[in-house]
């Protein structure tokens, strides 16, 4: 299996990562843990959560999927074969308070004491970056967090954070989530993808399978009904997201994989890219997802499908 350095954290991951946003919320218990079993069984390694999933769902405040990544922690006995990853300061900005009290109680809910990667969940910039920086220094120093990532940031933004922690002789971001899949390329490549190459920062894109759309599963307007997501892909539904849809279809023809491999495949390979991160409702949609750590794209295939998202 092929496991990536992440960036200059330390850390390593298989081509996969698995999303935490849906857990305590689209699938819970006995169901929750079994994916989280099977993900690592498979050789997965990280799991990606934030401390505001999943405070949009009416009756939550944020916090459930870590909550719920803490008694899976906990029932299995064992912390030493997963990294976790968390995020702080979507809601509240990037304080050294909020980042303070933001790790001691995802810590707590967790149960674990130490998150391997903290995030900035978005950017902030009304807080000076000496600041959050510093605060995020003095937790690691401190042992509760092992690397430091930023979501949610320009290039300019990330160039200037590098430029501050390393003037400062403060803990830098060493990885970089962003939003980034086939239908939407321009979100990360260009000029945020030259800063992150040029400081050795990793990266982890979310929104791999562009909610689902390059799963296949939505192909005409009828099938947005199939799911909750189904209003977020039907911007997806021209000629262009058809184009991507038959370039994936004839590709996993020839791989013997599905759509979604072959999607998630097609981003793992891209220049400066660790792993993409995706979620699973269903031990069914993670076996799916598991396939892309081991798919190879050839180059012929690799150009064909970025001929289809570039048209």
């Amino acid at each position: 299996m092929d496991v990536r350095n992440l960036g200059k954290s330390g850390l390593r991951t298989p081509r996969l990562v698995l999303g935490g946003n849906v857990f305590g919320w689209t699938v819970t218990g006995e169901e929750a843990f079994g994916i989280l079993d099977r993900f690592v069984e498979a050789g997965g390694t990280m799991i990606d959560t934030a401390d505001v999933y999943s405070a949009w769902v009416p009756g939550h405040k944020g916090g459930e999927s870590e909550t719920l990544i803490g008694e899976w922690l906990k029932r299995r006995g064992r912390r030493d074969d997963v990294l976790i990853a968390t995020k702080v300061g979507f809601s509240e900005g990037l304080s050294a308070a909020v980042i303070e009290r933001g790790i001691e109680a995802s810590l707590t809910r967790l149960g674990t004491g130490h998150v391997d990667l903290y995030y900035s969940h978005k950017d902030d910039p009304e807080t000076p970056f000496e600041d959050t920086l510093a605060a995020f220094d003095r937790l690691v120093r401190a042992g509760k967090v092992r690397a430091v990532g930023a979501s949610q940031i320009s290039a300019e933004r990330l160039e200037q954070a590098l430029a501050v922690s390393a003037s400062n002789g403060l803990v830098g971001y060493t990885v970089l989530q962003t939003w980034y899949n086939m239908m939407e390329r321009p979100r990360f490549e260009g000029a945020l993808a030259d800063v992150a190459q040029a400081h050795g920062v990793g990266v982890l894109p979310f929104y791999g399978l562009a909610n689902g759309f390059l799963s296949g599963k939505y192909r005409r307007e009828a099938d947005l009904k199939k799911s909750i997501r189904g209003d977020r892909v039907a911007e997806y539904l021209n000629d262009k997201g058809l184009a991507v849809l038959a370039a994936l279809d004839e590709v996993a023809g020839e791989t013997g994989a599905t759509p979604a491999q072959v999607a998630l495949a097609w981003t793992a390979a891209q220049p400066g890219v660790t792993a993409p991160i995706a979620s699973a409702t269903s031990l069914a949609q993670l076996e799916d997802l598991l396939g892309a750590m081991e798919l190879e794209l050839n180059a012929g295939q690799l150009e064909r499908l970025d001929t289809a998202t570039t048209g």
